[in-house]
């Protein structure tokens, strides 16, 4: 199926806006493929009898194949692939951490650079046009017909409920997903920039659950306007939670209350979901300091540093408290906040955050760290040098420090049991919860992971509520 030609050991270079271009607006950094450049990469791949790439993939997309079928240039063939485990190939082809999953598992990556699988899978989901709503979901034209015996409430519209609703829907299960905000998409809309995930694409993916008989109600939050026995009560036959972890964590250092100190949540959901990178078009205003100190070493914490620069910032410190060399972040978006002109203040942690005689941000105070021996994760563990301080000039600070379960929901719902953590506890093969028929998955059960992961707990649970009410792809 791929074409024979001279074997080219290096990726496919990913067009891109100029650093000093990009770090000044909130368009696309990465452009995409051309038709040329993702023939000629999926070319790189050799068609391995044992694809371990697949076994790399949280979704297990069968990659061999929708490569196979892209390097003969028949993309509906490597649509129709994807969409047989992926239910959102676009936005997975853009924020997955491709290098530690499918393509950190690329036989070609032991001697060369991997397939640049991820790009691929961008590039597919991008141009395939679809006739129908079915079409666009399924990859295929064909879709079961409505069932009108049975229905299948979400609560929380991010991945993890959008890859259950489209599962379901292509097998004529009516599905409803409860969302507590104005705008339907999850972390996919709050929480990650524009940049990195356009809004557009994420509306041409719910777009498709609509005309599909999905349907969507914002404003509705779980555990106040809706209750999971209220949905029960309602003749739901199943229910699937999936509403994130979005309790912001804090340092408990001095200085936290002032002005001008923000956890990336609220940040990012401020300039991302009420689009204020584009005041006053749109009428929320973006804070607009000279000197930005975002504390994390995540993804994240990225976002807000590559955001905040953006926004006009002068200077970005990320601070951190091991070596460039640990940070969790993906190492493109790393590479990519240094490159726009982010700087790191390495083997520091914040002690306390500083006023003015207005309470505002003044300054952070950051302890100076060392590498001592590794900790539970495998990491080196970060000790204090007894003495050795240093005064960060800011007038902002962006914690982004972590997250965890949001009680709301949870102490709403008796009999649901929750891990030590206050996670929700669910079956790992079939996501359902201590309560008959009640599923969930994404981070709301694993703690904060990756898109890609949610939507595999969600296709998981998604499998097993269809086999419950034994419906099936016609």
């Amino acid at each position: 199926m791929v074409n024979k030609k001279k074997f080219n050991p290096t990726r496919t270079p990913m067009p891109e806006q100029p650093a000093n271009v990009r770090n000044k607006n909130f368009k696309e950094v990465a452009l995409g493929y051309s038709r040329e450049q993702a023939i000629e990469e999926a070319n790189r791949c050799i068609q391995c009898k044992v694809p371990t790439c697949q076994k790399g993939c949280p979704v297990e997309i069968d990659i061999k194949s929708f490569i196979g079928h892209l390097a003969v240039g028949d993309i509906p063939s490597a649509y129709k692939v994807l969409k047989q485990t992926n239910a959102l190939p676009a936005v997975c082809g853009r924020v997955c951490p491709q290098e530690n999953q499918c393509e950190g598992s690329c036989i070609l990556g032991k001697k060369h650079e991997p397939v640049a699988i991820g790009r691929l899978e961008r590039f597919v989901a991008d141009t395939f046009d679809s006739d129908s709503a079915c079409e666009m979901i399924t990859g295929d034209t064909a879709c079961s017909l409505p069932n009108e015996h049975v229905k299948v409430a979400c609560i929380g519209s991010g991945p993890s409920s959008l890859t259950v609703a489209g599962y379901l829907a292509a097998r004529g299960v009516p599905v409803t997903v409860y969302e507590a905000l104005h705008e339907i998409g999850g972390v996919l809309v709050y929480g990650i920039p524009e940049f990195r995930l356009p809004k557009s694409i994420v509306a041409r993916e719910v777009g498709a659950l609509w005309a599909k008989g999905v349907t969507f109600l914002p404003n509705w939050v779980g555990g106040k306007t809706i209750t999971i026995q209220d949905l029960l009560d309602d003749g739901f036959d199943a229910i699937f939670i999936g509403v994130g972890a979005g309790l912001p964590w804090f340092l408990n250092i001095p200085g936290e209350n002032l002005v001008g100190v923000y956890s990336s949540n609220e940040y990012l959901t401020r300039i991302n979901l009420g689009r204020a990178y584009d005041f006053p078009n749109y009428d929320t205003p973006a804070p607009r300091p000279r000197n930005v100190a975002v504390v994390g070493g995540g993804n994240v914490a990225m976002d807000a540093a590559r955001t905040a620069l953006r926004l006009g910032a002068e200077n970005v410190y990320i601070t951190y408290r091991r070596t460039q060399d640990e940070m969790p972040a993906r190492r493109e978006e790393l590479h990519h906040a240094i490159e726009e002109g982010v700087q790191l203040e390495l083997l520091t942690s914040p002690i306390s955050i500083n006023a003015d005689e207005n309470s505002h941000v003044k300054s952070m105070t950051l302890q100076v760290m060392e590498l001592g021996e590794p900790d539970d994760s495998g990491r080196c563990r970060p000790v204090p040098v007894e003495g050795k301080t240093k005064e960060l000039e800011v007038d902002m600070v962006i914690l982004a420090v972590g997250t965890g379960a949001n009680p709301v929901l949870l102490e709403a719902t008796p009999g649901l049991t929750l891990s030590k953590r206050g996670y929700i506890e669910a079956d790992p093969e079939t996501g359902e919860t201590s309560i008959p028929n009640v599923f969930a998955g994404g981070d709301i059960v694993g703690g904060s992971a990756t898109v890609i992961s949610a939507m595999g707990a969600g296709r998981k649970a998604a499998k097993t509520i269809a086999e419950r009410l034994k419906v099936e792809f016609e």
